[in-house]
């Protein structure tokens, strides 16, 4: 892969958070930021030099959208792959690749893909039927998880099945092909954030402790309480899926610490993730300036953890206390501008910079 330089344009597919936030760091290293988005007035698009609005899968937007960019890469993993297809076929480059957004989009592939590099994932079952999940069940066992296998995120498309009555049709009200997964008795949920280059270089942040409420992640806190043997599984597993993938820029895995420090693979986000975003302040390179070094050929930026630190997602009605988070002297408020304040939207983040 060729290195750009300053001053050429970067494609970004998605206008959330994570790309308004990636369109930053890039300006910072010099670039211009192209955004293609399905949604009019988007977060990404308001910091960003120049905005696509279009369907995902319009071949003539997407066409002309790589005749302005210099490579193309995603801040969500669920674009349809045919836009991937797309933007190959018009010239683009494109990282990562398509192979790792396709595994990543489907949960029956991803952790196939996971068990086949000797990484382990909860016990699971491909399920496209009440028959098909009525059968998987008696070797799943219960509790256990019937979820979406495809774009259920936050903890959405799941159904929490406790006994095998709960399992009555419970294919009907999940309403797509699913997978089912068995329980995992983990003490904690924990991440790692890490970076490929396209000359196989890898960089790798610190194991980040993780909190969800309601299926969203709702705190992260470094140092995580891991154990130096299980930090060095979680680079090794994540070295294994860079690899495996041929990936270029930021990955994150996200995993469960069981009892002795074992780590079960829960998910692969071929892209910069929630609980990275304490980076921005507590180490050395962020994962967005990491992930935009990595696509455009540049060396991979250190990822030394400046101090402790804990990130508080403003979830809903939580954005409400940004007069409060910008008076603490500790504290890093980032707000993603986003209109509408909705239950379970992700209006916003507070890094605290500890001792």
């Amino acid at each position: 892969m060729s290195q750009l330089s300053p001053g050429k344009t970067i494609g970004i597919l998605g206008g959330g958070q994570l790309g308004r936030m990636l369109s930053q760091a890039a300006a910072q290293l010099g670039f211009d930021v192209c955004i293609f988005t399905d949604e009019p007035d988007s977060p990404a698009a308001r910091v960003s030099a120049r905005t696509f609005v279009a369907n995902y899968l319009d071949a003539a937007a997407l066409t002309d959208f790589a005749r302005r960019v210099d490579v193309v890469t995603t801040e969500f993993e669920n674009v349809p792959a045919q836009t991937a297809e797309i933007l190959l076929t018009a010239g683009a480059r494109v990282a990562p690749n398509p192979r790792a957004l396709a595994i990543a989009q489907d949960r029956v592939d991803e952790k196939s893909f996971l068990n086949t590099l000797g990484i382990a994932t909860p016990r699971f079952a491909a399920v496209s039927s009440q028959a098909e999940l009525d059968a998987a069940l008696p070797e799943i066992g219960t509790p256990a998880l019937l979820k979406t296998r495809r774009l259920g995120y936050d903890g959405r498309g799941q159904i929490r099945i406790n006994t095998p009555q709960d399992a009555n049709d419970a294919y009907e009200k999940l309403g797509a092909p699913g997978i089912l997964e068995g329980w995992c008795g983990f003490e904690r949920e924990v991440s790692i954030i890490a970076a490929r280059s396209a000359n196989g270089a890898t960089a790798f942040y610190d194991v980040c402790e993780n909190v969800h409420s309601g299926g969203i992640l709702s705190r992260t806190i470094l140092p995580a309480r891991v154990e130096a043997h299980t930090e060095r599984s979680a680079r090794e597993a994540a070295s294994a899926v860079l690899g495996a993938l041929d990936y270029v820029g930021v990955l994150t895995i996200e995993f469960f610490l069981m009892p002795g420090g074992a780590l079960v693979a829960n998910e692969i986000a071929p892209r910069v993730h929630n609980s990275g975003h304490w980076t921005i302040e507590g180490a050395m390179t962020s994962q967005f300036e990491q992930h935009v070094r990595a696509i455009a050929g540049w060396p991979l930026g250190a990822t030394t953890r400046r101090c402790d630190v804990e990130m508080i997602n403003l979830i809903g009605e939580d954005a409400q206390s940004w007069e409060a988070c910008a008076a603490e002297s500790n504290a890093r408020l980032h707000l993603y501008g986003k209109r509408d304040t909705r239950a379970g939207r992700k209006m916003g983040h507070v890094t605290r910079l500890l001792a």
